[in-house]
């Protein structure tokens, strides 16, 4: 599920912005310049795809330890981009107007090359973002993503098409805090995961070895790892049955850091709005 939710929040943001700026060439009739954007969308993807081949190559030649650090490590580094890119979004997800003034000033300037990056560093940093998310689901949940992932992709690249032709209309703010929420939420369970990993190559102390312990070998309960509940939150946010005292302290303070953020970036907007 974690799967096809990602994919289809990064599609879907990747639609939004394509959305945007083919709107904007059509309305302002430069639509000869289509061309450009669907270019710039199919190298990001192929660069996409590139990059998910060489991480899935890398990490099939490690073994033991190497690969817990290997695999602790790319949580981590997932964590890390995904966290940059929620925040990023929160910042930036009303500022429409931005995007068309720069294609202005781009197209303006008969400046091609910058319609192209745009479009292109837009829809690669989505790309590398979910790359490294499947990956570290792949990794972490040991599952197969394709399908669901794909149906993530059909979902969102339809919901956007609908949209923009007027034939969908919905909250679109109230939608990426929907799907930012579950996306750090996600985060939270894959760093702890990863600290897991790191623990067990060593690198992390562990203190206190179970915090608690629910998954007994011989009943294999609702909240047990493989129980019904406890194998689909597992899989959907990093539920552990029995994690240590660094796992549970890195899961509550990550939650606490970034959910703080950005009640904080809210509040001082609201602040800014009132004395504007």
């Amino acid at each position: 599920m974690q799967e096809f939710i990602i994919t289809f929040r990064e599609t879907f943001e990747v639609a939004l912005i394509a959305g945007i700026v083919l709107s904007f060439l059509n309305r302002t009739n430069q639509s000869q310049y289509n061309i450009v954007v669907y270019a710039g969308i199919a190298a990001a993807v192929l660069v996409s795809m590139l990059l998910a081949y060489i991480l899935s190559s890398i990490g099939e030649g490690f073994t033991g330890k190497t690969e817990e650090l290997y695999e602790g490590c790319m949580m981590y580094l997932s964590v890390i981009f995904l966290t940059f890119m929620i925040l990023w979004c929160i910042k930036h997800k009303h500022k429409v107007a931005d995007i068309e003034n720069k294609i202005s000033r781009d197209l303006d300037n008969g400046y091609k090359l910058g319609l192209f990056l745009l479009i292109f560093v837009a829809v690669l940093r989505e790309g590398v973002e979910t790359v490294l998310f499947l990956r570290s689901i792949i990794v972490a949940y040991e599952i197969q993503v394709v399908w669901f992932s794909l149906l993530g992709v059909a979902v969102a690249v339809a919901l956007g098409y609908g949209m923009f032709q007027g034939m969908v209309r919905f909250d679109i703010k109230k939608f990426f805090n929907v799907t930012s929420t579950l996306l750090i939420l996600f985060a939270a369970g894959l760093l702890a995961h990863g600290t897991h990993e790191l623990q067990e190559a060593g690198v992390l102390p562990v203190f206190l070895e179970h915090v608690w312990d629910i998954n007994p070998e011989s009943i294999a309960h609702p909240l047990h790892e493989k129980g019904i509940i406890g194998s689909f939150m597992k899989s959907l946010f990093g539920y552990n049955g029995n994690p240590s005292l660094v796992e549970v302290l890195s899961y509550i303070t990550f939650l606490a850091v970034t959910f703080g953020w950005w009640k904080n970036y809210e509040n001082q907007q609201k602040l800014k709005l009132v004395k504007a």
